[in-house]
């Protein structure tokens, strides 16, 4: 029986027996914990744009599996939807309502045949699939013998991406032409290897712990130099010839994801998958031009305090073109970049009550995909800084980078989600845009509370960061709705933000080729703050920053809906200190 099939029969089983007894809350933890242990069972499932748990193996792709797949989630949407939703408990009804989102979301996505376009100019499954296989992971030599069995994976796997988007480009369902070139760099950047040990995959293989034995460490060596000679570079040369020869050649030549078949739905279930809003394009759009003018006033403002003469495209002019404001090394970047983190962390415990226990380093992105790689991103464990070209990575926008992407941003909320026990898997390890980035944003905001911007020069920073995420409002939408061309885009970035020239025009190709994405940040900030705005004003002097922020954080990832219902409800009960559920350190924020 297929592998696929034969999960689905059994999760059918599994589950349409616990309907017959227990609790209706028990009923629904029973369909959620099969489709989790289904799912995590494979490679490759993502739901809001962000890579979900697998276990490193490299599983089917093909249409078939991805129809199987759809079929599954429809089974799974049945038994949600024969559920009543008001018998569960407060807490599974949170649970129910974060699930389903990420079900319809799974479902969506495959019914659009989102597969047959696995890539974008931000991120690809060749660059990503490092991450995939685990490297970083290896403690024994049984882990590194799995690692070299899925290296072997790799060709099979990439021949049915290739015939995925294949599929695609038969329908005009493809990225479009315009934001292809030098996207095959970081396939040409293996494809192109002679010495299959200065291969990022030959990483984890120049140190093997001391656990393992020399002998069989060298030979573990010398299969890994194997492997990679004889398999890997091979699969990503056929790779580059396939998107050289074909994919760019017959990619589309529009832009608007409204031009994709069924492109106004499609555009719709973006729009809804990345804001958990139901919003349309012409109502973001207004929104985004709303904020824009909102800004520009006070970027207006905070120029004068600069001491400037001149336009504001003066001003923006200079603040590119100044060597001044750019390091002159990478390492300068990266040391200015540490000091600032240092500086939020003395001002952690005045915001935060709970902090997590791991803390994130701080590395610079990959030299193959930093040309054309967003400036910084953090994670639970590292926050990258992109170092290449120096010229434009601006450091008076380098704070509001930091507190985005690191903490309090992105590494402390998905740390303390990572650590928050009492939560289903499937939320501590999801991942939803409008939720996560809206809070990378706010936490730009709380530079200003905690003392960070130090010079106008650096709240004109803040403020460039704050407008570029109200110009991806229009921007989104002019480009996938109102047919706005690549370069108004830019024109329209270059205007009215001190972004550089590399970042504007890396930044829209990823518009371009991610259509509603672009729309989670402005749209979860603005709720954010206005959650916030409404419990100030119902507490009064009770309000207390740190548990309003505990309690945003401790719902880990969820639709923007559900929070605003949390916040109802920390409101109700007076404000009080959220319970994580988890082994965090606590006392005002101090570790213990």
């Amino acid at each position: 029986m297929n592998r696929w099939l034969g999960g689905l029969l059994m999760a059918g089983l599994v589950v349409s027996a616990c309907a017959q007894a227990g609790t209706v809350d028990e009923r629904f933890r029973a369909i959620y914990q099969q489709e989790w242990a289904w799912r995590t069972g494979q490679a490759g499932i993502s739901a809001s744009g962000e890579s979900q748990p697998d276990n490193g193996r490299l599983d089917d792709v093909d249409a078939a599996s991805q129809q199987e797949r759809l079929d599954y989630w429809r089974a799974v949407m049945q038994r949600l939807d024969a559920i009543d939703v008001k018998q569960l408990t407060p807490e599974d009804q949170v649970d129910y309502a974060v699930y389903r989102e990420q079900i319809r979301n799974f479902i969506a996505d495959q019914q659009f045949k989102q597969w047959q376009m696995p890539f974008n100019s931000d991120s690809a499954f060749w660059s990503d699939i490092g991450y995939e296989l685990g490297g970083s992971r290896l403690r024994t030599a049984a882990d590194y013998r799995r690692y070299l069995a899925r290296l072997g994976q790799i060709p099979h796997y990439f021949q049915q991406q290739i015939d995925n988007m294949r599929l695609g480009l038969k329908r005009g369902f493809s990225v479009p032409r315009a934001v292809l070139d030098g996207r095959d760099k970081s396939i040409a950047a293996v494809a192109d290897l002679k010495d299959p040990a200065q291969s990022s995959f030959y990483q984890p293989f120049r140190h093997l712990p001391s656990t393992i034995p020399a002998d069989e460490a060298a030979q573990l060596q010398v299969q890994a130099r194997q492997a990679i000679a004889g398999q890997v570079i091979p699969a990503y040369a056929k790779l580059l010839k396939f998107f050289d020869d074909e994919y760019v050649p017959q990619a589309r030549t529009t832009l608007a994801a409204e031009a994709l078949p069924d492109g106004k739905a499609y555009y719709r279930q973006q729009i809804r998958e990345y804001t958990t809003l139901d919003l349309s394009p012409d109502q973001i759009h207004r929104i985004g031009l709303e904020q824009v003018a909102k800004i520009h006033a006070q970027m207006l403002e905070v120029m004068k305090q600069t001491g400037f003469k001149g336009s504001f495209a003066d001003f923006l002019h200079f603040l590119r073109t100044d060597p001044r404001f750019y390091a002159r090394t990478p390492q300068e970047l990266l040391d200015k970049t540490a000091w600032v983190a240092k500086e939020v962390d003395g001002q952690m415990s005045k915001f935060f009550g709970h902090l997590p226990r791991e803390r994130f380093a701080i590395v610079p992105v990959p030299a193959d995909i930093a040309p054309y790689y967003t400036s910084g991103r953090g994670g639970a464990g590292e926050y990258m800084v992109n170092t290449y070209d120096l010229k434009s990575r601006a450091l008076f926008n380098m704070p509001a980078l930091t507190l985005h992407e690191s903490y309090p941003g992105h590494s402390l909320q998905l740390e303390l989600a990572d650590e928050s026990r009492g939560q289903p898997a499937f939320r501590r390890n999801g991942y939803i845009s409008a939720y996560g980035e809206g809070w990378g944003l706010y936490s730009e905001f709380l530079g200003n509370e905690m003392g960070i911007y130090k010079t106008p020069y650096q709240e004109f920073g803040f403020l460039t960061y704050q407008m570029w995420r109200a110009c991806r409002l229009v921007v989104d939408t002019g480009i996938h709705h109102l047919g706005w061309t690549r370069q108004q885009a830019i024109d329209y970035l270059t205007e009215n933000t001190a972004l550089s020239t590399l970042e504007i025009a890396n930044e829209v190709d990823r518009y371009i080729s991610w259509p509603g994405q672009a729309d989670s940040y402005e749209l979860g900030y603005l709720k954010i703050r206005e959650l916030r705005a409404k419990a100030e004003k119902a507490l009064g002097a009770k309000f207390d920053i740190r548990a309003f922020h505990d309690t945003v954080l401790s719902t880990g990832s969820v639709p923007l809906p559900v929070l605003e219902q949390r916040i109802d409800r920390f409101i109700a009960e007076g404000g009080p200190e959220p319970d994580f559920g988890c082994d965090c350190a606590r006392d005002r924020g101090k570790a213990q």
